[in-house]
């Protein structure tokens, strides 16, 4: 007990005594250094911080088939695993990065019809048929349109 006292007395002790460094050593400072003082720029600590959080914000896409290209890659990984939805993800995520990729979308109707999301399997079965009308498997993927649950409602 007899420690923590002279350990509190201590610290309040150089608490309270002038810092060696002060710009106030015993007189008043000139007034050349409050106009400093006043138009030096303020520091990090003191800015408001920005409105939005930056990882909010929505992802914005532009045509970039390297990444579109990396995004299917990994879905055919997935859809071999078997995991569907991630493979979903992925045909997805390269759809956005390059619009005109057939295959993607062709992927992503396989994948969505897997996971029993049909409405969106039709969407990209149509988008994939709208990019590439006259395809070896066009009558197959018309085919598969018709035969989805829900396709008389669609039409």
């Amino acid at each position: 007990m007899g420690w923590f006292l002279i350990a509190c007395a201590l610290s309040a002790a150089a608490w309270a005594a002038p810092h060696p460094f002060s710009s106030q050593q015993g007189s008043s400072p000139a007034p050349s250094s409050d106009k400093k003082l006043q138009t030096r720029p303020s520091t990090p600590a003191e800015e408001e911080p920005p409105e939005e959080d930056p990882s909010l914000k929505p992802k914005e896409y532009t045509l970039n088939p390297l990444e579109a290209e990396r995004n299917v890659t990994a879905g055919i990984f997935y859809f071999k695993k078997g995991n569907y939805r991630a493979a979903a993800r992925r045909y997805l995520e390269a759809t956005r990065w390059n619009p005109g990729d057939a295959d993607a979308f062709l992927k992503l109707g396989e994948c969505d019809e897997k996971v029993h999301d049909f409405p969106a399997a039709r969407e990209a079965y149509s988008k994939y048929l709208a990019l590439m009308p006259d395809a070896k498997n066009a009558v197959e993927i018309k085919k598969k349109i018709v035969k989805l649950p829900g396709a008389q409602a669609a039409k």
